[in-house]
């Protein structure tokens, strides 16, 4: 089984750009893909552009051309629901859950805590701790493959500048990457969910986020902040983990996984 995740920046954009369906419908053929920040309701999503994937679903921000989330399978799921219990943000469309028969897929777009930090306190204490719950709940009934855009790089090894953004005593830190939002992918990890790239490849530096600004991609000035987390039953069925950093479309990569 192969799920792929992308935040594609704007759905009616990146369908336009050179290679992106073709990325999608020929050369990796997912099982499921998941994408974030679509910016569209879902009248404005074609779906007949994936004819392969006649399980279409969407879940759209009240504030159009906003945030906003989509999952394309080729099989029908058991199941799917939108958004979490205790959500502090109930209206922008983050969420999509999928039970299949042996999984569910959990497709997620964390909120940003902006380039002020003016939503990092609820981003850390209300945000990060009740996705965890709903993380540790579903698992209770399946075990659980959760993909998307964290908007924060765990690691020194994941931001390509670690120094000029950490937090320190004179400074809060940038967003992606104060301690803050750094602990919620550290509780994730301790509650017992797996970075599947990470795992399988613990020194290897790979981005999948670029600022548009400075050329920032073409000189890999990037961010590791789109992850596949995977609970542990599911640890010796990952056969691989990948970050397509070769791929264009939009200022993020997709990222992915293959299950045996």
């Amino acid at each position: 089984m192969k799920i792929i995740s992308w935040n594609v920046n704007g759905f009616r954009a990146w369908v336009k750009k050179p290679g992106a369906l073709e990325f999608i419908n020929k050369t990796e053929q997912p099982d499921v893909f998941c994408l974030q920040e679509t910016k569209a309701q879902p009248e404005q999503i074609d779906g007949s552009l994936f004819p392969d994937y006649p399980h279409q679903y969407f879940h759209s921000a009240e504030k159009k051309g906003y945030s906003s989330t989509a999952l394309f399978s080729r099989k029908e799921p058991v199941k799917v629901w939108y958004g979490m219990k205790d959500s502090p943000i109930e209206n922008e469309g983050r969420i999509i859950n999928a039970e299949f028969d042996d999984l569910i897929v959990v497709n997620v777009y964390t909120p940003n805590s902006k380039p002020d930090l003016a939503r990092l306190e609820l981003r850390h204490t209300q945000w990060d701790t009740a996705f965890l719950k709903h993380l540790k709940k579903l698992e209770k009934k399946k075990p659980i493959v959760v993909c998307g855009d964290f908007n924060a790089a765990h690691y020194d090894i994941d931001i390509a500048r670690p120094d000029a953004n950490r937090t320190t005593e004179k400074k809060p830190g940038t967003a992606g990457f104060t301690d803050q939002e750094r602990e919620g992918i550290t509780n994730i990890i301790n509650a017992g969910f797996i970075d599947t790239f990470r795992v399988l490849f613990p020194k290897t530096i790979r981005y999948t986020w670029w600022s548009y600004r400075a050329a920032a991609r073409a000189r890999n000035v990037g961010w590791r902040i789109d992850y596949v987390f995977t609970s542990q039953k599911l640890k010796k069925k990952i056969q691989d983990a990948t970050i397509y950093d070769h791929i264009t479309g939009s200022d993020h990569c997709p990222v992915g996984i293959t299950l045996s």
